[in-house]
């Protein structure tokens, strides 16, 4: 079985603003945009994340170029994914990845289908009393029922606006680094990120793989607290975070 790319992320939260100026240095290409997740009606109602909890991921991103829809299983280990889903594909204007979460000494496989759409054509589906399963399409639909059959899509509602500030290629050492803050009912996160690629030295071989990554993994947290900014401690990622104070909120 072919290896997988690695997603590895570090978070900080506290002082958002100057952690992302410490560690943007002088790039000064960012982008702004808004991101809103779908979660079930009635859950969110209770104050549960019912979708997120059962390992579904469905976001919608608008601003700073094209929209984008994403349906994501997370966790998504490889049996589950049959058919034309069990390898990556890019057909514009899909792309489909299979990769690992990395975050701490946690190791999460996942599988994402992503759906570009023109600016601002998603906004419609976000608002009050919309659908947010409308955009999605068939071949997003199709990957759901074939890898998650259990997954229901009626009855959701649109949580958000998030306002994301993102800086991509960020140069810290010898690491390119993505920067993504998030800012949504009076919580901010930063989120730095890298991504690792098999390539032909590890010869396919599973262990030497992921040796390569753990050590990129400690270079990227080492030169995140070199630049004097302290990792988050929290168990939690910024996704179940967020998404249960949106929840909570829609309840207050």
């Amino acid at each position: 079985m072919d290896l997988l790319p690695v997603e590895i992320k570090v978070n900080i939260e506290g002082d958002v603003a100057p952690a992302f100026s410490a560690l943007r240095g002088s790039h000064a290409a960012m982008t702004t945009r808004r991101i809103w997740f779908a979660e079930d009606r009635e859950g969110v109602g209770q104050g549960r994340v019912s979708l997120l909890d059962g390992g579904v991921i469905v976001r919608f991103r608008s601003g700073g170029g094209p929209d984008d829809l994403t349906v994501k299983l997370r966790p998504c280990p490889r049996p589950r994914l049959v058919g034309r889903f069990s390898a990556p594909f890019d057909s514009e204007p899909l792309t489909y990845r299979i990769e690992e979460d990395w975050s701490g000494n946690r190791h999460t496989p996942a599988a994402s289908l992503v759906r570009t759409h023109p600016p601002g054509a998603l906004t419609g589906a976000v608002l009050q009393g919309a659908d947010p399963a409308a955009p999605i399409d068939a071949v997003q639909d199709q990957f759901l029922h074939a890898c998650a059959p259990a997954v229901r899509l009626d009855g959701l509602v649109a949580l958000g606006p998030i306002l994301s500030t993102k800086a991509d290629d960020v140069p810290l050492d010898d690491l390119s680094v993505d920067l993504e803050a998030w800012s949504v009912a009076g919580l901010e996160f930063l989120e730095a990120s890298i991504r690792v690629k098999p390539k032909d030295e590890d010869d396919n071989d599973a262990e030497k793989f992921t040796a390569r990554a753990e050590r990129k993994q400690r270079k990227l947290v080492e030169a995140v607290r070199e630049r004097g900014v302290t990792l988050s401690e929290h168990p939690e990622n910024k996704t179940w975070r967020v998404l249960t104070a949106l929840a909570a909120a829609e309840q207050g």
